[in-house]
């Protein structure tokens, strides 16, 4: 596990950072010290066009302080330049570098879920819904890197991480809708060239996808369970045995943010089940869940138990 502490003094943004995976990122860097900025676009006063109230990112920045960080949260619509170069200009100011940039911004779930999911084929589907899921989920990302390297490679060691959904080896399926693959693709592509452009200034990219994760959207509107009773949801859904938790996907990033050698990993495609073994951290129960390698193993024909995908390391 990271030390406490092991993040003090570095600056960290994680862009989208309301709910899900990015909020768990945000957290795990906080719990090493680190001072985070987080944004998104909904605020105790305003409620994107996700539609979920609950969270925001005054919340976000509120837990990553309860951790031993400090959050600062920023209102910020990744899509408006005027937003993220201003966003990118107050870090600079105040600190002077920027050393973790994660990229987690997406808020498209809702746009392929109200068109018939992944049905429907590239002709069939709403055009501007296609659209508008490419612009949360490729354009957004563009945006805030063009605006952020610049301060982040003033330094050497600075670590980008690339957000998605899927490994590259899993990617190499199609996923069933033209958008939705278009989306979750791109940051694998990100990362590989970031990987290319950052390495002569001693900087890294990476590309990071948890596995099946216990998000507040998976788990209060897709499959109407909590975090405390989650196994509930096995029944109706088989796979969801390999769940993770946040935190998981977040305990990968510190990992990589506190690794002197990160630099092995750069341009490459990384799961938070992938990097446990590596580095040795656990989920909340203690475990390692391996999400993508069960998934793969169940679409190749196999039967995977969850015991053989959920290690629990030897102490």
């Amino acid at each position: 596990m990271t030390a406490q502490g092991a993040l003090t003094g570095r600056i960290a943004l994680v862009a989208g950072a309301t709910r899900g995976a990015s909020r768990a990122i945000a957290v795990e860097l906080g719990a090493a010290g680190a001072t985070v900025y987080v944004t998104g676009r909904t605020t105790r006063e305003h409620v994107s066009e996700v539609g979920r109230a609950t969270e925001t990112i005054e919340e976000t920045a509120e837990l990553v302080t309860a951790a031993g960080g400090k959050g600062i949260a920023v209102p910020t619509d990744h899509l408006e330049r005027e937003q993220v170069e201003a966003l990118i200009e107050r870090i600079d100011q105040a600190h002077g570098r920027l050393d973790i940039l994660v990229n987690g911004v997406w808020g498209g779930d809702y746009l392929w879920v109200g068109d018939g999911g992944l049905d429907r084929k590239l002709w069939e589907a709403d055009l501007d819904a296609g659209l508008r899921m490419l612009r949360l989920g490729v354009v957004t990302h563009l945006i805030t890197h063009r605006y952020a390297l610049p301060l982040l490679t003033r330094h050497p060691g600075g670590l980008v991480v690339e957000v998605t959904d899927g490994t590259a080896e899993y990617m190499r399926k199609y996923r069933g809708q033209m958008y939705f693959d278009l989306a979750k693709y791109a940051p694998i592509r990100m990362a590989f060239g970031l990987g290319r452009e950052l390495a002569d200034l001693g900087c890294t990219a990476v590309c990071l996808s948890p596995g099946w994760l216990r998000s507040e959207a998976m788990l209060d509107t897709y499959l109407k369970v909590t975090e405390e009773n989650w196994r509930d949801a096995v029944e109706q859904e088989p796979g969801f045995c390999i769940s993770e938790s946040p935190a998981f996907v977040g305990r990968s990033v510190t990992a990589l943010a506190t690794d002197p050698e990160v630099a092995r990993w750069n341009g490459q495609s990384l799961s938070s089940g992938q990097l446990a073994r590596e580095y040795g951290f656990t989920d909340v129960d203690g475990t390692q869940p391996d999400g993508w390698g069960f998934v793969m193993a169940a679409e190749a024909g196999e039967e995977p138990r969850e015991e053989d995908y959920r290690l629990t390391p030897r102490r």
